[in-house]
């Protein structure tokens, strides 16, 4: 077991992240989805904890097989899948993660958001620890992200919110900014595999780094489109992006707009957790990988999402879908 604290300060108040967290979350699992690949919404229901009151209850499936470099496709069942279930009870949240085809691998993230730059030490004092935990700092604006993954317009070295006038970040922007907030991440990885553990564990940890570091990114360089919202709007948005995702990976493409048709206001929607954690696509160094051969594209699949910027933005999927029937799994 390697447990590790992530700590990740934004320029917004804890308030404007759950909207933000909201939006980018489920805009962020459509870009990352595509036919037989991508996040599955199977459950997204209210849940009431006795200890932690009213929350969300979300579980999805995260398909990778395809996006698994060869090393990893050679080994494991062409059906994979990572199984994450959030318990949200914002500004507290509970994450875990299990593997379909590894039974001794588990992820557990516990998380909790304030309005500070990262500078409480026992916000965790209540969790019972073996030993010393590493606290990691991860900084949006500065840290390295992976070159696959960099997009100009999310380099927050250069962005600056049009609405909000925040940014350009400096070096040195967490001492200054303000408003400022902190994403507190607790994570314990556990990879039960003798001779394994260590290296697989320490790998996980640098994936989940990375997979945080673009995501909080994400929020804020998306700022202008979600900042505006409301939090029935945003649940909105969340709704009609999470059926068009789980169509989009199901077995036929769509070629869906779902800005023409307002919804009912009693649609159902709710928050979901942090941001699903992919795999990366490069192995650890411990093992060696074949030339992967490029595979062959499918067709193109085409979504056009509501406008956020607009208020009178309206978030209906046409009707000549059915969505009685859940999509089938990749």
């Amino acid at each position: 077991m390697l447990l590790k604290e992530y700590r990740i300060c934004m320029p917004l108040t804890v308030e404007e992240y759950q909207i933000g967290q909201l939006y980018m979350i489920s805009k962020h699992s459509h870009e990352q989805s595509e036919r037989g690949e991508g996040v599955e919404v199977v459950l997204n229901e209210p849940f009431e904890d006795p200890e932690h009151g009213s929350g969300q209850l979300t579980e999805k499936r995260i398909y990778l097989n395809n996006k698994l470099p060869s090393w990893a496709r050679a080994v494991v069942p062409k059906i994979f899948y990572v199984t994450e279930k959030a318990w949200n009870y914002y500004p507290y949240t509970i994450t875990e993660y299990t593997c379909s085809f590894l039974p001794k691998f588990s992820i557990h993230i516990e998380t909790k958001y304030e309005d500070n730059k990262g500078s409480n030490d026992n916000i965790f004092s209540g969790e019972p620890r073996e030993e010393e935990t590493e606290v990691c700092f991860v900084d949006i604006g500065y840290d390295e992200i992976p070159e696959r993954h960099y997009k100009e317009s999310e380099d927050l070295r250069y962005f600056k919110s049009k609405k909000t006038n925040r940014g350009l970040l400096q070096e040195g922007w967490i001492n200054t900014q303000d408003p400022i907030m902190c994403s507190y991440k607790l994570v314990t990885v556990k990879f039960e595999v003798w001779g394994l553990q260590t290296r697989v564990e320490q790998f996980v940890h640098k994936v989940i780094r990375d997979v945080l570091l673009l995501g909080h990114r994400q929020a804020f360089a998306w700022v202008d489109e979600w900042i505006d919202m409301t939090m029935e709007e945003v649940r909105e948005y969340e709704r009609a992006t999470q059926e068009a995702t789980n169509l989009k990976i199901g077995s036929f493409p769509p070629a869906i707009a779902i800005s023409e048709t307002p919804l009912p206001s009693s649609a159902r929607s709710g928050p979901n957790s942090a941001p699903s954690t992919p795999l990366s696509t490069e192995p650890p160094e411990f093992l060696s990988v074949p030339k992967e051969r490029p595979r062959k594209k499918s067709a193109p699949e085409t979504l056009t999402l509501p406008d956020p910027g607009r208020r009178d933005s309206l978030f209906k999927l046409p009707s000549f879908f059915s969505w009685n029937s859940s999509p089938q799994p990749e």
